[in-house]
């Protein structure tokens, strides 16, 4: 079997795995995309016996056609391991007609743990095989949660350096302490003054940037990406639905071949561009609700057909959303019009050209599987202290936001009984002063977002997670501030240059 990744701008750029993964984006800008997917029997009882590992290991294997099958358990068993927090790797809590699919008990308390966990080990085995002699350097713009998973993944990584730009503004105070404390000679931390669309555009254009490739070529370096850009950041990122679905089926919430839908709270649309390849691949699903929140750009071009980022951009309470520019969008509508790379090139200008595009009336009426709504501040905060009184669960702000809009959802359409997965996508323990004054309805400005990590566990009795256990006791390590212009120059200090 052969499965080769193309760009989504130009079908004639085909690469193997190995190849996609070390370059991180196509050489027009466009994104790498599988040229098939193979199709789950979903009737294989096989799959209802398979733990997390297993299941990653016959998804992959799908994928990864040029790496054998030790090497992919090779990278699977080392990735997801004792380094999480549960031996199911992702656990599973149902209540009534819904279930939180929770995908944060890794190493950085966040859903970019599942794929940044394995990325680092594609990485290595890629730059094996295409006999890289170079240092690769990875870049990665985050809103929040990529950054540090990113940089735990690739920490102390022989032949590799990784360099994070993040909003400074724009996380938490737990998230900002996440990154700025990270040790290892190759990592690096650069806050920028700007928002996550500053940083992912600084790090798109320095990916494409020709003359500065060739710099870096001459001193042995080469570019990559750990975003979702990347294709190894995007696939293992399926894995969770196909085996959520499973847990479903195991747990008698659902029979084989029963639909369900799927809840995503998502700012770049990759992890719900993941429920969607998974459900390519066989996995049966009623609808893909998209949650955004007050950035709800992707509310509204599902609703309409037309992406515009032109408007105000927001900091919210769930700021690994705060995104406008959803990258990976491309790589949805190049699934939804049947492989039309002229198509998403001509889109991708408008973007770039206008900061907007639409769709045709016919690609609109493919999307009448997806439902899309977004919730406020106020709404995020209400739905915390909402899901904590009625069934003593302790929820982030971004799972509030999936809820509220899950609950949007099943008030629009009277679906009450189809059972669902919402993904739980972050630790409450990394937004610590809007949960716990959530939960209290109380002001909490007295007291720092450190301290709210033991407020937080002595009210919901939980153990506080080994990822943010005294997290503000540790060096702050990372103390670069720089403007957007200034990004090139930071990597060029940084690699001395």
């Amino acid at each position: 079997m052969s499965n080769l990744y193309y760009s989504t701008r130009n079908k004639e750029e085909k690469v193997n795995f190995a190849e996609g993964v070390t370059r991180g984006i196509a050489s027009d800008g466009g994104l790498f995309v599988p040229e098939t997917f193979e199709n789950i029997d979903i009737y294989n009882k096989q799959y209802l016996e398979m733990t997390y590992q297993e299941m990653a290991v016959d998804i992959l294997s799908k994928f990864l056609v040029d790496f054998n099958l030790d090497e992919i358990k090779d990278c699977v068993y080392k990735a997801y391991g004792d380094n999480f927090d549960s031996k199911e790797i992702v656990p599973i809590k149902s209540f009534e007609n819904f279930a939180f699919l929770e995908l944060f008990k890794g190493p950085t308390l966040a859903f970019k743990d599942m794929a940044l966990s394995i990325l680092p080990k594609f990485m290595k085995l890629s730059k094996e095989k295409n006999n890289i002699k170079e240092d690769i350097v990875i870049l990665t713009a985050t809103s929040g949660d990529t950054g540090k998973a990113a940089l735990e993944g690739f920490a102390n990584q022989e032949g590799i350096k990784i360099i994070v730009f993040f909003p400074t503004d724009g996380v938490s105070d737990v998230q900002k302490a996440q990154m700025q404390t990270q040790i290892g000679a190759n990592t690096h931390v650069i806050a920028i003054h700007g928002n996550f669309d500053d940083a992912q555009n600084g790090v798109k254009e320095l990916l494409n940037d020709k003359e500065f490739k060739e710099i870096l070529k001459a001193n042995s370096y080469v570019f990559s990406s750990a975003n979702s850009i990347n294709i190894g950041r995007l696939l293992p990122q399926i894995v969770y639905y196909v085996y959520g679905y499973f847990n479903l089926v195991k747990t008698n919430k659902i029979k084989i071949g029963d639909k369900i839908n799927i809840v995503v709270p998502t700012g770049n649309f990759g992890n719900i561009l993941a429920s969607y390849y998974a459900s390519i691949m066989g996995i049966p699903v009623n609808k893909f609700i998209c949650a955004s929140n007050s950035n709800n750009v992707l509310t509204d071009f599902i609703n309409t057909g037309t992406y515009d980022i032109n408007r105000g951009f927001e900091t919210t309470i769930s700021p690994s959303m705060d995104i406008l520019i959803s990258s990976n969008l491309e790589r949805f509508l190049e699934a939804l019009s049947n492989k039309d790379v002229q198509l998403i090139k001509n889109l991708m200008v408008s973007l770039k050209t206008t900061g907007k595009y639409e769709l045709t009336q016919e690609l609109k009426k493919k999307m009448n599987n997806f439902y899309a709504s977004f919730a406020s501040d106020s709404d995020t905060k209400a739905i915390v202290k909402e899901i904590y009184d009625k069934y003593s669960y302790v929820i982030d702000t971004h799972t509030a936001v999936a809820y509220k809009v899950y609950d949007d959802y099943v008030k629009a359409t009277g679906d009450k009984d189809t059972q669902t997965l919402i993904a739980a996508t972050a630790s409450p323990f990394k937004f610590t002063r809007s949960v716990v004054e959530a939960i209290t309805e109380e002001n909490q400005d007295s007291k720092t977002d450190f301290e709210l990590i033991e407020v937080l566990s002595n009210i919901a009795k939980l153990d506080i997670p080994k990822g943010v256990f005294q997290l503000d006791k540790k060096e702050t390590i990372h103390k670069t501030v720089v403007e957007v212009n200034e990004m090139k120059n930071s990597i060029k200090d940084f690699l001395k240059l």
